[in-house]
C-alpha cells in the first residue's frame, strides 16, 4: 500500500475533481482482517495524511474510502463515526477487538501530549520490526521446510508406487525376501491399507492442535518446553527477547511508566515464561527493587541485558538502552538463523538420503537372489 498525492498540475481545478484527484490514488490495506502487515500500512498512511496536515476525521476517511476489502472499510468507517459522534481516536480503537491494548494507550498518549502524528509514527514503526522479525524467522525456515515437504513426498512415493512394484517381481518369482526388505514391505502394506485412515488422522491432529493451542495451559507447557530445546531453545528466546525490547523501546520513548510499559509488553506478548517473569518484576519494581536486580533473578534475561539495564538505571536511559538490545539481538537472530538454516538442511538431507537407501537397499537386496534363481 502506497500514499501518493500528485501537486494540482491545474490551479483552476474544482473541488470535485480535487476530491477526484486524491481519492483516486494508491491507497490499499491489503488482507481479509487487521494483520500486522496491514497495521504496518494503516499507521503508515495515516501518519503521511496527518503529517501533511489533514485532520483525523478526514484522513480514516480518504483511507475507508478507497479500500478493496469491505470488512476492512468497515473497520475504519466505524472508528470515523465514532470520532465524528465525539469519541476521541483512543477510545474508538479500545472499543474494537482489532486493536491491541499497546495501540489504544499509545494513542492516548499521543492525544494527551499534542504528539499524536509522531506517535503514528512509532506505531508504524513498531508494526515495520515486528514485520521484519516475521520476515526473517520465515525467510529462515523456509527452505528447510520445503525439504522437509519434499522429504514426505518422496518417501509416500516409495512406499505408494516403488515399493509394490518390487514385491510384485519377488512374488511372481518366489523369492525369499530378507529381514529388512520384509519390514519395508509390511511398511508399505500398512501405509496402502491405511492411507486414508492416516490422512483423517492428521487432519484430527491438526484440529485438535488449533483448539487446545488456544488455552492457557498449552501455552505453559509449550513455553517451558521450548525453551529445554538444544539449540532451539536459545533461538526461541531470542525471539521473545526482540520482542520485548522492541514493545518496551517504543513503550519508553513514548514516556510512559516503566511498571505500565512492563504490563503492556506482558499483555502484547503471548510467551508464558515471559509473562510469569514480567509479573514478578513488575511486583519488585513497585516495592522498590532496582530493575537489574529484578531482572537478575530470571535465567530468561542474560547477563547483557541485566549490564545494560544495570546502566539504565544509573543514566536514565532506559528507552536508549532498550533500543539497543532490540538492535543486538536482532543481528545475533539473523546469525543464528542462517546458521539454524544451513544445519536443518544439512540434517534433512541427510536424513532424506538414509531414508531413501534404505528402501533402496531393501529392494535391491533380494535382487541377488532373483539373479541366482534366473541363472
Amino acid at each position: 500500500m502506497g500514499l501518493k498525492i500528485s501537486a494540482n498540475k491545474n490551479k483552476h481545478q474544482t473541488a470535485t475533481e480535487k476530491k477526484k484527484t486524491i481519492l483516486d490514488q494508491d491507497i490499499h490495506l491489503f488482507g481479509s482482517k487487521f494483520s500486522n502487515s496491514i497495521k504496518e500500512d494503516f499507521y503508515s498512511e495515516l501518519s503521511i495524511l496527518l503529517q501533511s496536515g489533514i485532520n483525523l476525521q478526514r484522513s480514516l476517511q480518504l483511507i475507508s474510502e478507497i479500500q478493496k476489502k469491505d470488512k476492512i472499510s468497515k473497520i475504519i468507517q466505524e472508528i470515523e463515526h465514532s470520532i465524528v459522534n465525539g469519541v476521541p481516536f483512543s477510545e474508538a480503537l479500545k472499543k474494537r477487538k482489532e486493536f491491541s491494548s499497546y495501540e489504544h494507550k499509545a494513542i492516548l498518549i499521543g492525544e494527551q501530549t499534542g504528539e499524536l502524528p509522531r506517535i503514528i509514527e512509532d506505531l508504524r514503526k513498531y508494526f515495520n520490526r515486528k514485520n521484519e522479525l516475521k520476515r526473517q524467522i520465515t525467510s529462515s525456515l523456509a527452505y528447510p521446510i520445503t525439504v522437509l515437504i519434499l522429504a514426505v513426498v518422496v518417501v509416500w512415493f516409495m512406499l505408494r508406487y516403488v515399493v509394490p512394484m518390487f514385491v510384485d517381481i519377488f512374488q511372481q518369482n518366489k523369492v525369499d525376501l530378507p529381514w529388512l526388505t520384509s519390514q519395508i514391505v509390511n511398511i508399505s502394506d500398512f501405509f496402502n491399507a491405511h492411507s486414508w485412515s492416516i490422512l483423517i488422522v492428521l487432519i484430527l491432529i491438526i484440529l485438535l492442535y488449533r483448539y487446545i493451542s488456544k488455552k492457557d495451559l498449552y501455552h505453559r507447557v509449550i513455553g517451558s518446553l521450548q525453551l529445554k530445546i538444544p539449540v532451539f531453545g536459545d533461538y526461541i528466546r531470542k525471539i521473545y527477547l526482540i520482542q520485548f525490547t522492541q514493545a518496551m523501546t517504543l513503550l519508553t520513548f513514548s514516556k510512559v511508566p516503566i511498571v505500565d510499559a512492563l504490563i503492556l509488553a506482558r499483555k502484547m506478548i503471548r510467551f508464558h515464561p515471559l509473562e510469569q517473569s514480567l509479573i514478578a518484576i513488575e511486583k519488585d519494581i513497585i516495592s522498590g527493587i532496582r530493575m537489574d536486580h529484578s531482572f537478575a533473578k530470571h535465567t530468561l534475561y542474560d547477563r547483557k541485558m541485566i549490564a545494560l539495564l544495570q546502566v539504565a538505571e544509573e543514566t536514565n536511559q532506559t528507552e536508549f538502552i532498550f533500543q539497543k538490545l532490540y538492535d543486538q539481538y536482532s543481528t545475533e537472530l539473523k546469525y543464528k538463523g542462517q546458521l539454524m538454516t544451513t544445519t536443518l538442511n544439512f540434517l534433512l538431507t541427510l536424513v532424506v538420503g538414509l531414508i531413501v537407501a534404505v528402501i533402496l537397499i531393501a529392494m535391491y537386496l533380494p535382487m541377488f537372489r532373483l539373479s541366482s534363481i534366473i541363472g
